[in-house]
């Protein structure tokens, strides 16, 4: 009998579902060992092979050796439910081992446990009268669901067949049979109540603002996550410290266990995650979501996460980047319990090594990098070289004895890619950037990176989509080595649009000149985004929407925006700054002295602090709040229309225009008079008297197409799709009030402007702001 036959057949399966199993290889292999198990020991009836079906479909590799002995619990009724075959596949996931013990496993599958009809009808009997009025209400519109999981949860091993026939009996009992309302569909009157009220449950009510209740509804909604914390804690669920053995995928050796038991004794069943940065350049906003993913994981559960330097290439690693990496980590609020170095694990590293090769895993090979590039190399001529000539020629490359390029030492295992035998050391004469002259051969990533996880007793590590292809020899080299191996869980990484973030090609705008160095507020390196005065929070926030799925994203800059905006709406308080100016003298300007407004810094919280501000004869507004002609929509000051000064309670009527020879405006002359019921201007304006200048930059996205690497959008490079006006720097006019508080990194908004930071570059009597984000997103921009 054919696949296709046995499985409608035996099983019981309609011929599109058969067809449809037969195009899963491993389910359709699991399903032929458990046809021909269970035929051993009966007869498989409809209900036996619905169950079989189950089984075959959710069996875990850990445990596919379990196959034949569940399947014959199956065709002996001793499994008869799929409730009964689910805890049978958790009872043996928990307690991987040869043997079953029977009776244990019975225990918790509930063999041999009855409910009977009497029980049943009692437990359903309680559960009704605790909803009794709410039933008698709502009638047979009563959602009976949660009902029937009150009864399961009392009764674990009752038939949900059984339970939903006497919730019907006992329904009729105290109803009656369905009248015709009960059978009428719902109204629409009736759901659009329902509506209203499920939305409301989640507007925050704002007379004054209906776009806030639709923003609001809207956010309820949203399956993302608002901050990393409630990521970690709700959307994330890895395996728990200890349970290493239930992930997919995880290999599982007789010492396994005994490996976890010592691992927790270690952490004391706590997570611990760790970090592990290069350090060969800057950190960018891809690196914000790994941090974010590692210490807001172990944050979330009580956790702790390591910040370990993976410093086994010593050509490249220079102190700043150290430093620079620490500074980011600390300024996205993260602190790490401690901090490691992959060189803090040389010396074992290198026994670990001398290890492998005595167990026959690996050996020296003297094929140079350009022979072993590709996927598929010739095969190493020395792979089967004697163990005790590789155990020689491996000292020999530790003593300095062979040069550069003249041999590697590579491990003997095919990475899911196909690439086969990865490079464990290679040699270089280069001093390291903490163990100096000590060692001239330097570790792989792909010996490195399980190892130094194993030995920190990591249980969680995090890392990008494309180390998937290293799990396989992440998980050979700890248990070949006999060591305790944490579970690897790879995220897709996170890519911005109009950017570049290799160190090569960052490093390349800087040389060119331009960009000013890592952190140019235009680049999307961490440092950066400090500088351009990205909040942390903000970038923190931004990771959690993002998620951690295994799906990479590229996301455009706006969305980072807006996050930025979110936050900034509430921490950056409000300044008044023009920063194109038309000279305004109030002709009528009845005091002597400058008069003094209080301006709250918040106007929607007051509680939060105020500033003053100077008012004069002389004013200075925006170029753009002023038209000469007249036009149609355009609601600020023309020769026909007044327009209020914000804060000052005056309107300001147009009375001349002053012109240079050339015929330029230099100034205009205006009347004020108080705002009062009668006189109310269509617009209030911003404005600043007695200001202060500062230098103000105007950053714009640094590429002109979504993809800069990409050689389809941009033949000629990454270099020639530069931005021209991504910086312009202008003269601002700001209030005297931001002069003695500007610091670095001081947010503010320039209100109706944008939110501004003050640069490093700020010295004594000069302020330097750089344009964060503008108020909202421009729909103008490259």
């Amino acid at each position: 009998m054919g696949e296709l036959e046995l499985l409608k057949n035996t099983i019981g399966l309609s011929e599109q579902k058969a067809k449809e199993t037969l195009k899963n290889v491993q389910v359709t292999k699991n399903l032929m060992t458990c046809i021909a198990e269970a035929e051993k020991h009966g007869k498989i009836d409809k209900d036996s092979g619905i169950l079989l079906y189950h089984l075959a479909s959710k069996i875990k590799a850990q445990i596919i050796d379990k196959l034949a002995f569940v399947s014959e619990y199956i065709v002996k009724k001793k499994l008869d439910t799929t409730q009964r075959v689910d805890a049978a596949l958790s009872y043996l996931m928990s307690n991987i081992r040869d043997n079953v013990d029977v009776k244990e496993f019975e225990d918790a599958c509930g063999v041999g446990v009855v409910v009977t009809p009497e029980q049943v009808e009692a437990e359903v009997e309680k559960c009704i009268k605790k909803h009794l009025e709410e039933i008698k209400e709502k009638r047979y519109r009563f959602n009976s669901g949660p009902l029937m999981q009150e009864v399961r949860t009392a009764l674990k091993w009752a038939s949900g067949e059984s339970i939903k026939n006497e919730i019907g009996v006992q329904m009729i009992d105290i109803l009656g049979p369905k009248t015709a309302e009960d059978e009428a569909p719902v109204g629409k009157n009736q759901k659009q109540a329902k509506v209203k009220v499920d939305k409301e449950k989640y507007v925050k009510k704002d007379d004054k603002n209906d776009k806030k209740e639709s923003k609001a509804a809207d956010d309820s909604s949203s399956d993302s996550a608002k901050t990393i914390s409630e990521l970690m804690k709700t959307k994330v669920h890895f395996h728990k410290p200890g349970e290493n053995y239930t992930t997919n995928g995880y290999i599982v050796t007789p010492n396994t266990h005994r490996l976890l038991a010592e691992h927790l004794k270690v952490t004391g069943g706590k997570v611990r995650t760790r970090f592990p940065p290069e350090p060969n350049g800057i950190l960018h906003i891809g690196h914000a979501k790994a941090i974010n993913i590692n210490f807001g994981y172990a944050a979330a559960h009580d956790g702790i996460c390591y910040l370990r330097y993976d410093d086994t290439n010593p050509e490249k690693e220079e102190e700043k980047f150290f430093t620079g990496i620490r500074d980011m980590v600390g300024w996205l609020g993260y602190e790490p319990a401690k901090i490691t170095h992959s060189s803090d694990y040389f010396q074992e590293l290198y026994e670990l090594a001398v290890k492998l090769i005595e167990k026959g895993h690996a050996y020296v090979c003297h094929q140079k990098s350009e022979e072993m590039k590709g996927f598929n190399p010739p095969p190493s001529p020395w792979r089967e070289r004697p163990v005790a000539e590789s155990l020689q020629l491996f000292e020999d490359m530790k003593n300095g004895m062979l040069e550069e390029g003249e041999a590697t030492l590579r491990m003997k295992v095919t990475l899911e890619e196909g690439k086969q035998d990865p490079v464990a050391y290679r040699i270089k004469y280069t001093p390291h950037h903490r163990t100096g002259d000590k060692w001239c051969i330097y570790p792989t990533y792909d010996f490195t990176h399980c190892l130094c996880d194993s030995i920190e007793n990591i249980t969680h590590s995090l890392c990008t989509k494309e180390f998937q292809s290293r799990r396989s020899s992440y998980y050979w080299l700890c248990n070949v080595l006999d060591l305790y191996c944490p579970v690897q869980w790879e995220y897709g990484r996170l890519n911005i649009s109009y950017t570049v973030v290799s160190k090569r090609k960052i490093a390349k705008l800087i040389d060119e000149g331009i960009v000013a160095d890592w952190d140019d507020p235009r680049l999307f390196t961490l440092t950066a985004l400090r500088r351009r005065g990205f909040p942390a929070e903000a970038i923190n926030n931004f990771c959690a929407q993002m998620g951690v799925t295994g799906a990479q994203a590229v996301v455009d800059p706006a969305v980072l925006e807006a996050a930025v905006r979110d936050v900034l709406n509430n921490t950056a308080p409000r300044h008044m700054v023009v920063i194109d100016p038309i000279k305004v003298t109030i002709a009528n300007f009845k005091d002597n002295s400058p008069t003094k407004i209080d301006v709250a810094d918040f106007p929607t919280d007051q509680a939060k602090g105020q500033h003053s501000i100077a008012f004069d004869e002389i004013v200075y507004i925006e170029a753009s709040d002023f038209r000469e002609l007249e036009e149609r929509g355009f609601r600020r000051l023309t020769p026909k229309q007044p327009v209020g000064l914000k804060y000052a309670g005056v309107v300001l009527t147009l009375q001349r225009i002053e012109k240079d020879a050339a015929g330029k405006i230099t100034g205009l002359v205006v009347r004020q008079e108080p705002v009062s019921d009668k006189n109310k201007p269509k617009a209030f304006i911003h404005w600043v008297a007695k200001p202060k200048l500062a230098s103000v930059r105007l950053y714009e996205r640094l590429f002109k197409h979504k993809n800069p690497e990409d050689t389809n959008e941009v033949p000629n490079g990454f270099l020639s799709d530069i931005n021209s006006p991504s910086k312009r720097e202008v003269v601002g006019y700001i209030d005297t009030s931001l002069e003695s508080i500007s610091k670095p990194f001081t947010q503010f908004q320039f209100e109706r402007i944008g939110f501004f930071s003050i640069d490093p570059d700020t010295r004594p009597g000069k302020l330097v702001f750089n344009r964060t984000v503008t108020l909202k997103e421009d729909a103008g921009k490259v």
